[in-house]
């Protein structure tokens, strides 16, 4: 075996001593002529960078503005959910609701998706160009106070250039320079160019309207709505037999045609269903007027064959009246002229005798 060098512990100390002195005393001299060298490169800040001040930092993504009401609050989503239902649902029936149990309620969707199934192969039979509205026809329960604040926004909320242009950032005076300046605004939620649903411009504009809506009397308590995207009367007629036939009078589905109808659950889930009102088109129409609409023969393309008849037949009453007026001046004139022409007639034979 190769033989061993033996050292001894007191070099090895004194060498370990040596590389640890020798690291203390580098790292402060490196660390001194680092910030020398950038102390003389760095230039002097200017009088305007000092006074100037530097935009705000964004805090929220571009993608989602500031807003007056929190948005990861389950309120503010449903806010959100409730406006863009009202602003695509030209048609909407309320109904009031009393504790519903779960089947109760799987058992009147089922019904309700199966006749509105029944009237798009109906109006398809028919040979009618129209999308299929089954899908997209729901009923879901809300809650009153967002729904009533929802619709506030949506039929008293109208942002303008004139509403923007007077709301005007609040000034604040810049302790360098003693001078007043507006202040920025811009990623904060007192923006007024911030126009959305949940903005602060949105909430001061709606706020002197609560309770003064034509359906907040009706928003008290549990409600539910019945949200049909198109003004279709067929769809709303076949809605109401399921839901009201005894309110708006139209025939139950019978037995023999539909026995799920019939059973239990959904009995039971009917007599806790009372209708309220309707909104067509931005207008609120009673149990009369819902069944009134309901009641248009043909749906929407037999209601404007109706108006275009009507205004056929006005025109044409019009031409008779007017053309009848015309004929009578004319027979009337031709009558005055034959007598003066008997008249004149008669006189030359006078003088001619004479």
């Amino acid at each position: 075996m190769p033989p061993r060098l033996r050292l001894s512990n007191g070099r090895i100390s004194q060498s370990f001593r040596r590389q640890r002195v020798l690291c203390q005393f580098e790292i402060p001299v490196a660390a001194r002529y680092a910030s020398t060298a950038a102390t003389a490169t760095t230039p002097a800040a200017s009088t305007e960078q000092m006074t100037t001040s530097f935009p705000p930092i964004a805090r929220f993504p571009p993608s989602q503005p500031p807003s007056h009401r929190n948005p990861e609050y389950r309120r503010s989503q449903l806010l959100r959910q409730y406006t863009s239902l009202i602003r695509t649902t030209p048609l909407m029936v309320l109904f009031q609701h009393d504790n519903l149990q779960s089947v109760e309620w799987t058992a009147i969707r089922r019904e309700l998706t199966k006749a509105m199934q029944n009237v798009d192969e109906k109006i398809a039979a028919e040979g009618r160009q129209a999308s299929p509205l089954a899908p997209h026809i729901k009923v879901q329960i809300v809650q009153t106070s967002i729904f009533e604040v929802a619709l506030r926004i949506v039929e008293y909320f109208r942002p303008d250039e004139a509403t923007l242009a007077s709301a005007r950032p609040p000034r604040a005076v810049n302790p360098v320079t003693q001078t007043s300046a507006e202040i920025p605004l811009s990623g904060s939620k007192d923006d007024p160019a911030l126009t959305h649903d949940l903005s602060r411009a949105a909430h001061d504009a709606v706020m002197h309207m609560k309770g003064k809506h034509e359906l907040s009397a009706l928003l008290v308590g549990p409600v539910a709505v019945l949200s049909i995207p198109q003004v279709s009367p067929e769809h709303l007629k076949a809605a109401m037999s399921v839901l009201a036939p005894k309110a708006t009078g139209f025939p139950a589905p019978t037995r023999k045609a539909n026995p799920a109808w019939h059973e239990l659950p959904v009995q039971n889930g009917l007599q806790k269903l009372s209708l309220l009102a309707a909104r067509v088109d931005g207008q609120v129409f009673d149990v009369d007027q819902t069944k009134w609409v309901s009641s248009i023969e043909g749906g929407m393309d037999g209601l404007r064959s109706q108006l275009i008849m009507a205004l056929q037949s006005m025109g044409s009453s019009i031409t008779n009246a007017l053309e009848g007026a015309g004929k009578s001046l004319y027979f009337t004139l031709e009558s005055r002229r034959s007598v003066l022409e008997d008249e004149q007639k008669g006189h030359e034979g006078d003088k001619n005798e004479s």
